[in-house]
């Protein structure tokens, strides 16, 4: 893509230009992944909380058919409360830019965006991963090519609770991406502390991210490096409750035939239907979690450069 099409507001592209840390957050969440307010009041507590860990926020997203790297205030209102606002991963920015639509970015294409833009570090909620079913529906999401295809450091809460860790995992280590989890020895399930899976890489440092990924670079390696973080463990679901939860809002969409981009956002309201709002809360608690750890190692790797 090329960055010359972008808006992108001066003080991002000032600072990206500078060499200064730079966190990209990924606006799904606000339009698709939590009911209003707490969209609007989560997006600005993670920005405010980059900003105190020393970082400038992005936010990106798609207004009105221009891709848009650090939404305003504005914006984001427009993104959480608008029912005209799609859901876009790579292949449909370039439809929701012709046709000039909102678009929310997915974290695939929130990636390629990031990338493209000069900014090396993402925050996001939970990646995509492969689908339960994937043997039978191809259920894989795109978000694990992007992983492996662009220069990014993406931090997360692992997959969503609802996919095949094992196979995400290890399709992971087929593309050739480091997976690395912090401070822990165990792979985390997104609104619990553990999958039941070892981890691959347990990083103890933003220096030590920082360190890898500048190592992969001067490598000539492509692709990204995925940091996964526990929830914090004061609203972390029980593990079997967060399974349990998964498998029931699974059936209720093969009950329903929901399929496409409809199925995360009605499968993240089912779970917090099934939690009595649980996991909303610790969904909340993940994010600013994982940017409070962006934004340390957005710093590091600028002082690494």
């Amino acid at each position: 893509m090329k960055p010359d099409r972008f808006v992108i507001p001066t003080h991002i592209r000032q600072a990206v230009a500078a060499g200064r840390p730079v966190v990209a957050l990924e606006s799904t969440i606000i339009a698709h992944g939590m009911p209003y307010p707490e969209n609007v009041r989560t997006a600005a507590a993670v920005e405010q909380i980059v900003r105190e860990g020393s970082a400038v926020p992005a936010t990106i997203g798609v207004v009105s058919g221009r891709v848009t790297v650090g939404l305003t205030s504005e914006e984001i209102e427009i993104f959480a409360t608008s029912d005209s606002v799609g859901k876009a991963g790579e292949r449909d920015l370039p439809v929701a830019v012709a046709r000039g639509e909102h678009a929310a970015t997915t974290a695939g294409a929130t990636m390629a965006i990031a990338a493209a833009a000069g900014i090396s570090v993402f925050v996001t909620g939970g990646i995509g991963g492969v689908g339960p079913t994937a043997s039978q529906d191809f259920d894989i999401s795109a978000d694990l090519l992007a992983l492996a295809h662009y220069r990014v450091i993406t931090v997360c809460a692992g997959a969503k609770a609802f996919m095949d860790i094992a196979a995400t995992l290890e399709l992971l280590e087929t593309l050739r991406v480091p997976v690395g989890t912090w401070r822990t020895d165990e792979y985390p399930l997104f609104y619990s502390l553990r999958s039941g899976h070892a981890s691959p890489w347990v990083v103890n440092s933003a220096e030590e991210i920082a360190a890898a990924f500048q190592a992969k670079l001067d490598l000539g390696m492509d692709g990204g490096i995925l940091i996964a973080v526990p929830v914090p463990e004061a609203e972390a679901l029980p593990d079997k409750e967060a399974i349990a939860a998964a498998k029931a809002a699974l059936a209720a969409i093969r009950e329903r035939g929901i399929t496409g981009k409809r199925v995360t956002p009605f499968l993240l309201s089912q779970i917090a239907t099934e939690t009595r709002g649980r996991s909303l809360a610790a969904n909340q608690a993940l994010i600013r979690n994982n940017a409070k750890l962006g934004a340390a190692i957005a710093v590091a790797l600028a002082e690494h450069a």
